[in-house]
């Protein structure tokens, strides 16, 4: 008799893992795997970012350069944010990815393997996305348009001070400007070595407007070219009347308009001594 209701135990034991899983699967069975796992990276400010938001369970942040040993940022340990700086944690030109573990906050599934959902990869250098520049417009002695532009500020640190997009691409570094007269369409584009433009062949009396993108040659298809600057335009150049024609040119319309009045003022005269002498002989006559 007690050997069959052990029998009759162990077959409903079964009967009961069979239909609900173990403890273990049943563990496993409310974690849910990430998704929408992607980078997000500008001026190498590096995010990963997924979803969904967890419930009664965590997430951890696993990421590797290709062929190393994979890493955790201690931010991103069993965590129920769905986000992870990682800022900090890549080499600028290391070709990483990541994935993002789903974990119970109590650690009841160190025992099996967690589900977890990898990122595409990614390299800081080639694809972090560079803001758009600031610049000046100035005028010189030679009346020719200079551009100056400052370079963007990145995320990254070098000996206590904030490095700017100079710093990390050097000679890498160039820049896109796209120019033209203002109110026209037409645009020409010109590509510089330094932050500094000089416009040696631009109309003077002319008003133009600039715009700017980082531009690096290294990076593939559309990650060349940064975001594009706010437009600046130059004001347009009120020319004094010397400058405009010239003083030969005033000076001798100067000399027609003094030659046509004293033309005007000797006819008076003649008119009016004419009319005199008109007047004298007319009462002379009467008398």
């Amino acid at each position: 008799m007690e050997s069959k209701t052990v029998m009759f135990s162990a077959l409903f034991l079964v009967w009961l893992t069979l239909v609900n899983g173990s403890p273990a699967s049943l563990e496993v069975g409310k974690l849910t795997k990430a998704t929408n796992v992607s980078w997000s990276s500008y001026n190498f400010k590096t995010i990963l970012t997924w979803g969904p938001k967890p419930v009664n369970y965590t997430y951890t942040v696993e990421f590797s350069r290709v062929g190393r040993d994979k890493g955790r940022n201690p931010h991103c340990i069993r965590s129920s944010e769905t986000e992870c700086d990682l800022t900090n944690e890549l080499e600028l030109k290391g070709v990483y990815s990541a994935d993002v573990l789903s974990e119970s906050p109590l650690g009841s599934s160190d025992y099996v393997e967690p589900p977890y959902t990898r990122s595409k990869t990614f390299c800081p250098y080639n694809d972090t996305i560079i803001g758009r520049p600031e610049f000046k417009l100035k005028v010189n002695e030679n009346k020719k348009i200079v551009l100056i532009i400052q370079d963007p500020i990145t995320a990254l640190h070098k000996d206590g001070r904030s490095l700017n997009i100079r710093d990390v691409f050097k000679k890498n570094l160039k820049y896109t400007i796209a120019y033209n007269k203002a109110g026209s369409t037409g645009k020409k584009i010109l590509t510089v070595d330094e932050s500094k433009a000089e416009f040696n062949s631009l109309d003077e009396d002319q008003s133009y407007c600039f715009s700017v993108a980082a531009y690096i040659p290294s990076r593939k298809g559309d990650k060349r070219v940064g975001e594009w600057s706010l437009p600046k335009c130059s004001p347009q150049e009120h020319k004094t009347l010397i400058e405009e024609y010239g003083l030969a040119v005033i000076g001798g319309a100067a000399l027609i308009i003094l030659a046509f009045v004293i033309a005007v003022i000797v006819l008076i005269v003649v008119c009016c001594k004419q009319a005199r002498r008109q007047t004298s002989m007319a009462k002379e006559t009467v008398v």
